[in-house]
């Protein structure tokens, strides 16, 4: 589970881990080296699904229909390792759906410009990106009561059982299942450690807490023993989803020796965090 590193000051923004340094990118589509570096890249025009300046992006993604919902994705270009691409499932925060995600400019509010780049970074360098949309129109379940009975609760084994099935989003490597999201998103990350124990091998969730967490102070019961390692991303000044969420569960998971890292900017609000295409690549690329 590796020990507990001091806190880091990089470029204005704390981190706080448990376990070591996520490695570096090696040829191998969603593998990570062993020389204790982390450098993924943005492939160049004509080896990537995107089109990337530094003031636009451009993915298009595919849409299917799972459980009567529409789900964008796409794969990386070429063909798949040989046990399936490494897939991340993105949860989208509120009102803010994936139709919206996929393609936009530096200008987008709410850090959403970061939120594209990861989903590139992570095509660019082997990951297949899911992004399935709320009922709603809105916002996940996963912080109202009775979870169990709610739309959600119906459509993500659907979607599971979709992404496993290899027929609707392509060959897709069972053992290297991950998730991440914000706000909404990123409870919904954590409801995938609560309710679907096994299915995922590592989460990044990003402005967001506890999968029930909805008022402060938050009530966090026994984790699951299996919970996957977590990468947290939180502003320090972010006024709708108090950074205690984060730093209480990334303690829990720290109390129970689950592999974990938090990562604060303090001057940043309820928004995607600059860092947040380099750290979530390499949290899954090291996992």
């Amino acid at each position: 589970m590796g020990t507990l590193q001091p806190w880091l000051w990089v470029a204005g923004v704390l981190t706080l881990g448990c376990g070591g340094a996520p490695s570096a990118v090696s040829p191998a589509p969603g593998d990570a080296g062993d020389d204790g570096q982390c450098a993924p890249q943005f492939k160049p025009a004509g080896e990537s699904r995107c089109t990337v300046t530094a003031s636009s992006l451009d993915c298009p993604p595919t849409i299917s229909t799972v459980g009567g919902r529409q789900v964008y994705w796409q794969v990386p270009l070429g063909a798949p390792p040989a046990e399936g691409w490494p897939a991340v499932v993105v949860y989208q925060p509120s009102y803010v759906g994936p139709d919206e995600t996929w393609s936009g400019s530096s200008s987008a509010p709410l850090g959403a410009f970061n939120y594209m780049l990861m989903q590139a970074l992570l095509l660019d360098n082997g990951f297949a990106v899911i992004a399935p949309t709320t009922a709603n129109g809105c916002c996940w379940d996963t912080n109202f009561p009775d979870y169990d009975t709610s739309s959600d609760a119906t459509f993500i084994p659907e979607l599971l059982a979709a992404i496993m099935g290899g027929q609707t989003f392509g060959p897709v490597n069972a053992k290297r299942l991950y998730a991440t999201g914000m706000s909404s998103g990123g409870f919904m990350t954590s409801r995938m450690a609560v309710s679907y124990e096994g299915s995922f091998a590592a989460l990044a969730i990003q402005s967001g807490g506890y999968a029930t967490c909805s008022a402060s102070p938050c009530d966090i019961p026994a984790l699951p023993a299996d919970h996957p390692p977590t990468l947290f991303l939180h502003g320090g000044m972010d006024p709708l989803v108090p950074v205690s969420f984060a730093q209480d569960y990334h303690a829990r998971l720290l109390a129970q020796n689950t592999e974990t890292q938090l990562t604060i900017d303090p001057n940043a609000t309820h928004e995607v965090l600059a860092v947040a295409p380099q750290d979530v690549t390499c949290w899954f690329l090291s996992h």
